[in-house]
């Protein structure tokens, strides 16, 4: 009488226990990788805890990470620096939507994200050029106080502050390019972060961004920030399609149209990384 044999059994590893997540690590606003602005990306087959939604956000270091949910016909998308959730983020929606068109099946050529803190946010692909539809801020003029000079060593001519920033206004681009930040005075500001902007050389105007508070020095390319820059150098400038670059050390390249209450931000977008998260 032969006894039946049983399958060996496996030895459960580590890695077999965990939770695998798949993230994607994508330069926005760019044609070339190391250029623009890195943002992570990781779709959700369901919202995972706001704790560990920030945990991811501040292992991956980068400026933003950006989470999605597909619910019905529209994707509910949610952003976190390595420190805070924010209301809005662009160069992250343009990274998610890439990724959704070039790697999770997407189809069309239109995107609807949804932000429960800034409401409907659509993307559309012009081969491969994607714009980003977000809502226009709504700025007023501030008077320019010592504290708001003193958070760079250039002099602004003007200083206006926004749904969530400041915006200060100098004359050239080297006054832009050649700042430097205070980043304990800027840490100080009752806001997200600090733009600084200027009329560009070669294109419509230029803009830095400065957002210690949040968990970032420098932003090398703020899509959110083009909602203030654009209707601001709309009406200076008397024109609704504008050119911009981001004079950070990696550079970024937009365009950006003022449509009234809306305004479109436009960019390229290159993949850098397909991975894995392992996560108890």
């Amino acid at each position: 009488m032969h006894r039946a044999l049983r399958a060996p059994r496996v030895k459960q590893t580590e890695t077999t226990r965990l939770m695998k997540q798949k993230i994607y690590q994508i330069d926005a606003f760019t044609d070339k990788v190391f250029m623009g602005n890195p943002a992570a990306v990781c779709p959700l087959e369901q919202w995972l805890s706001d704790d560990l939604l920030q945990k991811i956000a501040m292992e991956n270091n980068l400026a933003e990470t950006a989470f999605y949910v597909r619910q019905g016909d529209q994707y509910h998308i949610r952003w976190f620096t390595p420190a805070v959730e924010v209301d809005l983020c662009g160069h992250a929606t343009l990274a998610a939507a890439f990724v959704l068109f070039n790697h999770e099946n997407h189809t069309g050529d239109v995107i609807h994200f949804f932000s429960p803190r800034s409401g409907p946010l659509t993307v559309t692909k012009r081969g491969d050029l994607l714009t980003l539809d977000f809502p226009t801020d709504h700025f007023e003029p501030v008077a320019l106080t010592e504290v708001l000079e003193s958070c760079t060593n250039q002099h602004p001519l003007s200083a206006f502050k926004g749904k969530t920033d400041y915006l200060l206004v100098f004359e050239t681009e080297a006054a832009v390019r050649n700042a430097m930040p205070a980043f304990e005075r800027i840490a100080g500001l009752k806001a997200r972060g600090l733009i600084i902007t200027a009329p560009g050389d070669e294109v419509d105007f230029v803009s830095r961004f400065f957002a210690p508070q949040a968990g970032i020095t420098e932003d090398p390319v703020t899509g959110s920030a083009h909602t203030t820059l654009t209707p601001y150098w709309a009406k200076e400038l008397g024109k609704t399609e504008l050119s911009a670059i981001q004079l950070s050390e990696r550079r970024g390249y937009l365009q950006c149209r003022h449509l009234g209450d809306r305004v479109e931000i436009s960019g390229q977008a290159r993949l850098y990384l397909i991975g894995e998260i392992f996560l108890n």
